[in-house]
This record gives C-alpha cells, sequence and structure tokens, in this order.
C-alpha cells in the first residue's frame, strides 16, 4: 500500500511558550516529514510563535476539543493528509522516527482508526492513569485496545470522515472515549503503541470545581450518547460508586453532583448508542463499556 502523508494539529492557548517551541522544533526533525502542521490558538493571536506551520487563531477558546476540530476540517477539507498526528503543546517527541513509524502502522492495516502513544515523564515513567487499560501494570504492553489519551495520538483520516470529529460541546473530560466508542462501532481498531514516547510533564490532574463539574457533566452526556439504554444506569452507578471512594474533598463532590444533574437535564447531543456487537467487542478487549 502507499505509505500515507502525515499531517499534524496542536492547539495552544499561548502559556506555554517555550514547550510549544520545543514541540514544533521535535515536529520539524521527524526523519518523515509532515506534509502540513496546522497550530490552532485558543483565544490566542499567535502572534510570537515563530513557525512554518499554518497558524489559526480563534478569538474564542473552544476546549481542546473544539479546537482540534478547527486543525482537523482544515486538513480533512483540503485532501491533503491521509493520518492527522495530534500532540499536546507541552507534550515532546523524543524520538526522530515517530512519524515514520506511524505511517508504516497505518499503511500494513487498512482497518486501524487510532494509534494512542506511549505518555512518560522526563525520565521515562509512565503512570497507571496513562495506559489505556483496566490492568495497567505494564505501560510497555501494547496491543488493541478500547481508548487511547489525548495528549498524543494518531487519527486515519478515512476514519474521521466515517465517524465524525471530537464532540466539541464536551470542551474538556471525556471526549477521546466517545470518538472511541464511535471509532470502535464504526469497525475501526485502535492500538496502544508503547514504542511512540510522547514525552509529558507529571501533573496531576486539576482538580477544581470545573474539572469536577465537566467530569460528571460529560459522562452523563457520554452514557446518554453512545450507550444501549439498559447500560446507563449501571455505566453511571459504577461511576458514582467509583467517585465517592476517590473523592474526599466536599467542594469536589458538590461540584460532581452539579455537573451529574446538569449532564442529565442538558442536551447531551446526537444519540447514537452503540451496537451490542460492539459492547461485546470492548469486553473481549478487556474493558466493556460500564467501566
Amino acid at each position: 500500500m502507499p505509505l500515507p502523508r502525515i499531517g499534524v494539529v496542536i492547539v495552544t492557548m499561548g502559556n506555554r511558550p517555550r514547550e510549544l517551541e520545543a514541540l514544533l522544533a521535535s515536529v520539524e526533525r521527524q526523519d518523515v516529514p509532515a506534509t502540513r502542521v496546522v497550530l490552532v490558538g485558543n483565544a490566542t493571536p499567535l502572534t510570537d510563535v515563530v513557525t512554518d506551520a499554518t497558524k489559526i487563531p480563534l478569538i474564542e477558546n473552544l476546549g481542546c476539543p473544539g479546537g482540534r476540530n478547527v486543525g482537523l476540517e482544515l486538513l480533512r477539507d483540503s485532501g491533503e493528509v491521509d493520518v492527522v498526528v495530534e500532540l499536546d503543546d507541552d507534550g515532546l517527541l523524543i524520538a526522530d522516527d515517530v512519524f515514520r513509524t506511524v505511517q508504516r502502522l497505518f499503511a500494513e492495516d487498512p482497518k486501524l482508526g487510532i494509534i494512542g502513544f506511549r505518555v512518560a515523564d522526563e525520565h521515562g515513567h509512565t503512570e497507571r492513569r496513562w495506559v489505556p487499560r483496566l490492568r495497567a501494570d505494564d505501560p510497555m504492553r501494547g496491543g488493541q485496545v478500547t481508548a487511547f489519551l489525548g495528549g498524543g495520538h494518531a487519527f486515519s483520516m478515512p476514519m474521521l470522515r466515517q465517524t465524525g470529529l471530537w464532540a466539541g460541546e464536551f470542551f474538556f473530560g471525556h471526549e477521546e472515549s466517545d470518538l472511541a466508542w464511535r471509532a470502535l462501532d464504526a469497525g475501526w481498531k485502535i492500538v496502544y503503541e508503547p514504542e511512540l514516547v510522547l514525552q509529558h510533564p507529571k501533573t496531576s490532574p486539576a482538580r477544581h470545581a470545573v474539572y469536577y463539574r465537566n467530569t460528571a457533566r460529560n459522562r452523563v452526556w457520554l452514557a446518554r450518547r453512545r450507550l444501549p439504554v439498559p447500560l446507563i444506569p449501571v455505566y453511571l452507578g459504577v461511576w458514582i460508586f467509583i467517585t465517592l471512594l476517590r473523592t474526599r474533598e466536599a467542594a469536589g463532590l458538590k461540584a460532581w453532583w452539579g455537573g451529574f444533574f446538569e449532564g442529565v437535564r442538558t442536551s447531551c447531543g446526537p444519540r447514537g448508542a452503540m451496537r451490542w456487537g460492539t459492547v461485546w467487542r470492548m469486553t473481549r478487549l478487556g474493558r466493556p463499556p460500564i467501566l
């Protein structure tokens, strides 16, 4: 098969200039050059960024999925690329053959829809929460999975044309699950490839009111959008139980419940529940869609 053309989308809010400069340099160093790199500024003009990338400054902050959609739409409509690599603006490609490996993997398997990179800190350590499977004791075990990390991944453009882009209304939180479930339901594969490394600072998830609220709201939206009706209360019940076990701060729980009920009473967008065959496929892959 012909080798796919690579595009890159990076979204920034302009608050990590040094990290962004280093990331763009690591993209430029790849031994297989990207056909086009798109830099989207979420509510930032990008005037101080020196780059050959296509710059798209946005007046409004559309959130991570909304900002990425702007770049994906440009590449999709241009017809210039077959695969899109998306990278966090504080990440870093430490190897120079990442795009070559991505290109090879997509060329070898026409049903490959998503490749998830391994995220590691500056010491090469991968935290358990960065491994997209329930049994995360070995971050070097690759293979088919049901999820991927938003920080570093690659998408098949034919897949995106079939499934649609990110759920921009999520703003942040669980947008990866929404897209992963759509991809699996459409018959595409998701592969975790630990040899593809995105170096990323070791930071804990933000634990503030907006984080708790969005996490809860979007989890309810995800269930309402993608799960068969009998699984919706099971999924939400499991995550209520897990949240009560994990969350110690009263303010955090209050914000979480506020987001949960917001997710119940507000529009979740168009519904497209996965088939029961997809539920079984995800179960065989080690993560049924109730966890």
